[in-house]
């Protein structure tokens, strides 16, 4: 059958006994089946196999009546799940029980995770074998490993199975009782997620954080020092100081500060210059001799990081890669089919024996016995659930293969991350880095008689140790300074006189705390306890799909709609979006994976309440059921959806209001109620009342431009929600005389797009009429006698002529194109796809790391794509043309590379089967 894969060779065990091995994935079965011999036929499960009902139709005919069925979940008996096969994986169940009646055992050969663990459960239940089965479990894709896991088979692990079960029913009753809550309060088809809910709220209070925040300024002055000696690269004659204290006084500096401007209590006693205090003292202390005062010396160590385990990768893949967590998982799920990398899905940061000696071994071989620590360095850590962890992610095999070795048979994303794991891993065994820090204050007195002391600091590495291999990147937004950097101080000594060659008052101000990327974000998670590593890329990605969350650049910014749920959520619903319990909540269901724990009873306990985790949890306050449906009539959607935001010039209070068809401003003037449509691209801590009084310029009414001379109607610029427009407002119809409204089809109002050069504040009158003039008539086509007419569409001007239309180059061609020069475009053939003419990019952002190739973005049919030339992929709704990056290009693109060229439909085997049916 397609897909199976058998060989000639002797099988790991053989005793001429045949067996079905199981895996996830074709790649996987096609990689190890040449392993395993000709007595073991290796075939994918293609992923889950079974799942709750999607929806009523996936409901079997025999439940459709339980009340329970749309749940999927029987609460009142046992919490029993009803498990369907899912439609696309009916023909491989299928095909997979045919193949189990020429077997005589069947390997189940899953994931080694929690997951693996129960679609190797779900196998079992859909294929009913009657043949013996094992669990066959092995954490890389080689041959020792593989043959050796078929050599030590084990049972299934119920502990395991229940308690990926028990996530999975929790996460349907959590979705299913309180999303409806959210259609009814603040707009259809949100979601609510027992993980996503409170990443959300994360994201969110960061933005909350930044709207708050109010910047303040302070002043010091830099210094350049000289000693007046022979500089060197080892020793330089000047280098950098800061003013750091006046008259005794410690100078403020930015953590002195608190978010609301003012200085922290426990920083009352510092001095904040401003900058006229700076610029007199930089005048004062102008030729002035100083003297060092102060020379402190220590020595500094750095031992090396520990390997990878998922969170970690996740994360330095974001900050050195730029890579999502998403594409981070996706290529390293390649790397480990395929048999170059360990699994991927691991809480654990320890190396087996075998690779602990590859390591040492490599980098002995590449930077010497020097660089490699005395002993082998074992990194360990409270793993939350031991059943999950095995090994750190790294290279494959007991030698590893530098990434030089593997460069050709690796895509471009694929050898990065390779290179990463390697770097990492041979780095973990390597020595400490070794140097000094010196630190150094210099007095000197003002000419107004004022005592300065500059500050200077620097560190010298010595023995750079396990950074000759690599060098772990930090997040720069947040302060943060890589470990190989070097900053040389001269050699000084107590009482030197040294003389400042430069000084210059320094200007500062607090920055608010940056928003998450996908990196910081994945720390913060880990860091509270939020759900478990190898579900973050998902977490992050459901975010996103759901409209909660968009990116700006690589910054995770929260919709309006994100502040009205979880508003929502932390006012009726506080339990289900804290912090701790949510992490307390992780812990509970991980004493499943344990065996300490029952599945049925903690699920009662959880839904119907019960003496269960800590005070204040869900269950002791009377459970799930309870707490969703109690007051939820009571909940004020208005007050919900109306986020505060500031007092106008007139001390009107402006709101953000949430509303089923997007967000919008509102205030009340006169009283009555003003309001603004706002842009969705509008991050929220950018919403400032400048920007406020720009909306309300242009209310929701539209921006009156005049009336048409013509027609008498009153034409107005707007802005919509698929952009801004401009559209004529037309009479009201007339009442006949027995005072009723005339039932007569009401006309539809002339409405044109702007330009993309327009905006609805800068619009004309002249400039509306042109547009809704469209669409032009360019002349009759003298061969067929066909109208051609030029018009404005929603991907861009063309020319249209019956069914047939050209695109046009720029906007103005609407306007200015004569027959004569429509006629010529008829003239040539139609191109489409690649052979049409190209118009001009929207951007362009440089290489693409893989194919090479520029990366372009293009205005196509459905909307705004990238593309290098070979491959295409529209932007998502969180991404913007103005604000894509190269990086985010780059994703997107290996994105559509990886899930390969779009398949095409054959009926030629359909046919050619249904011909032998015939025949027989």
């Amino acid at each position: 059958m397609a897909g199976s894969t058998r060989t000639k060779r002797t099988g790991a065990n053989g005793d001429g006994r045949r067996r079905l091995v199981i895996v996830e994935s074709p790649t996987k079965a096609r990689k190890i089946a040449p392993y395993l011999g000709g007595d073991y036929v290796v075939e994918s499960s293609r992923g889950h196999i079974r799942d709750l009902p999607r929806g009523a139709a996936d409901v079997p005919a025999k439940y459709k009546g339980q009340p329970w069925a749309r749940l999927g979940v029987d609460v009142d008996n046992g919490f029993e799940p009803l498990y369907v096969i899912t439609p696309d994986k009916k023909t491989t169940v299928s095909e997979l029980k045919s193949l189990l009646k020429d077997v005589d055992e069947l390997y189940l050969a899953t994931d080694p995770d929690r997951e693996g663990e129960a679609i190797a459960w779900h196998l079992l239940e859909a294929l009913k074998p009657k043949v013996p089965v094992r669990r066959m479990v092995f954490h890389e894709v080689t041959e020792q490993a593989i043959r050796a896991a078929a050599d030590n088979t084990r049972d299934l692990d119920p502990d395991l199975v229940d308690a990926q079960e028990t996530r999975r029913i929790l996460d349907r009753l959590y979705g299913y009782e309180v999303s409806p809550v959210l259609w009814k309060k603040v707009m259809p088809k949100l979601s609510a997620g027992r993980v996503q809910s409170v990443a959300t709220r994360v994201i969110v209070e960061r933005e909350r954080e930044r709207m708050r925040f109010t910047s303040a300024s302070y002043w010091d002055i830099s210094a350049v020092m000289d000693t007046g000696g022979e500089g060197d690269d080892t020793a330089p004659r000047s280098f950098p100081a800061r003013l750091t204290a006046v008259d005794g006084a410690r100078l403020a500096t930015g953590r002195d500060f608190g978010p609301d401007g003012r200085l922290k209590e426990q920083s009352q006693d510092v001095r904040v210059l401003d900058e006229a205090d700076a610029n007199r003292l930089a005048e004062a202390l102008a030729d002035r001799r100083f003297t060092v005062t102060s020379v402190e010396e220590k020595p500094y160590t750095r031992r090396p990081y520990a390997p990878f385990m998922t969170s970690t990768l996740q994360q330095e893949a974001g900050r050195k890669l730029r890579f999502s967590s998403e594409r981070t998982m996706r290529v390293a799920q390649r790397l480990y089919e395929n048999g170059y990398i360990t699994y991927m899905r691991t809480d654990s940061t320890t190396l087996s024996e075998s690779a602990l000696a590859a390591a040492r071994s490599q980098a002995t071989e590449l930077y010497g016995a020097e660089y490699v620590a005395d002993k082998p360095r074992q990194y360990t850590r409270k793993v939350k659930n031991a059943q999950e962890a095995h090994e750190a992610i790294r290279p494959a095999g007991e030698v590893f293969r530098t990434p030089g070795a593997v460069a050709g048979e690796l895509e471009s994303d694929e050898f990065r991350l390779y290179e990463l794991i390697w770097q990492r891993t041979v780095a973990s065994q390597m020595a400490d880095a070794k140097g000094t820090t010196m630190s150094v204050k210099i007095t000197g007195t003002a000419s107004s008689g004022e005592e300065c002391v500059f500050s200077a600091s620097g560190r010298t590495i010595t023995f750079p140790g396990f950074l000759k291999a690599y060098v772990e990147s930090v997040d720069a937004e947040a302060g943060g300074e890589a470990d190989d950097k070097q900053s040389r101080l001269p050699r000084l000594f107590r009482d030197q006189a040294v003389t400042a060659s430069e000084l210059s008052p320094d200007a500062h101000a607090t920055t608010p705390p940056p928003r998450y990327s996908e990196p910081s974000l994945v720390s913060k998670l880990e860091e509270l306890g939020i759900g478990r590593p190898s579900t973050y890329a998902s977490i992050i990605n459901t975010i996103q799909d759901r409209g909660y969350v968009w990116k700006k650049g690589s910054a995770l910014v929260p919709s309006w709609v994100a502040f009205s749920v979880v508003g929502l959520l932390e006012r009726h619903f506080e339990r289900l979006v804290d912090y701790d319990f949510t992490a307390a909540m992780e812990d509970e269901l991980d004493r499943i994976a344990a065996g300490d724990e029952q599945r049925t009873a903690w699920l009662s306990r959880f839904y119907f309440g019960g003496d269960m985790g800590v005070d204040g949890s869900i269950g002791r306050l009377g459970g799930l059921k309870k707490l969703v449906g109690s007051g939820v009539e009571d909940i004020d959607a208005r007050e919900i959806n109306s986020i505060p935001m500031f007092l106008d010039d007139a001390g009107r209070q402006v709101y953000v209001r949430v509303g089923r068809y997007g967000p919008y401003l509102e205030r009340e003037v006169d009283g009555e109620s003003q309001r603004a449509n706002l842009p969705e691209d509008l991050p929220p801590d950018e919403l400032t009342v400048e920007i406020a009084e720009k909306l309300f310029a242009t209310p929701q009414e539209g921006r009156v431009l005049g009336t048409d001379p013509e027609t008498g109607h009153e034409i107005v610029a707007k802005e919509g929600r698929f952009g801004p427009y401009v559209t004529e407002i037309l009479p009201e119809p007339e009442e006949s005389a027995d005072g009723k409204k005339t039932k007569a089809k009401k006309p539809k109002p002339r409405t044109a797009s702007l330009f993309k050069s327009m905006s609805v504040q800068d619009v004309t009158l002249d400039d509306a009429l042109r547009l809704l003039s469209l669409p032009r008539v360019v002349g009759t086509d003298p061969d067929s006698g066909e109208e051609i007419t030029a018009q404005n569409g929603r991907y861009g001007p063309y020319l249209k002529k019956g069914t047939d239309s050209r695109s046009l180059t720029s906007e103005e061609q609407i306007f200015e194109i004569t027959l004569e020069e429509a006629l010529k475009i008829y003239a040539e053939p139609k191109r489409r796809g690649r052979q049409a003419a190209a118009k001009p990019p929207l951007k362009e952002l440089g290489d693409d790391p893989v194919s090479g190739k520029p990366i372009v973005v293009k205005d196509g049919r459905f909307g705004p794509y990238v593309t290098d030339g070979e491959y295409n992929a529209s932007l998502r709704k969180s991404d913007s043309v103005e604000d894509l990056t190269p990086e985010r290009a780059a994703e997107l693109l290996a994105e559509k590379r990886a899930k390969g060229p779009a398949k095409k439909k054959s009926t030629t085997r359909r046919k050619t089967a249904a011909s032998a049916k015939s025949k027989s």
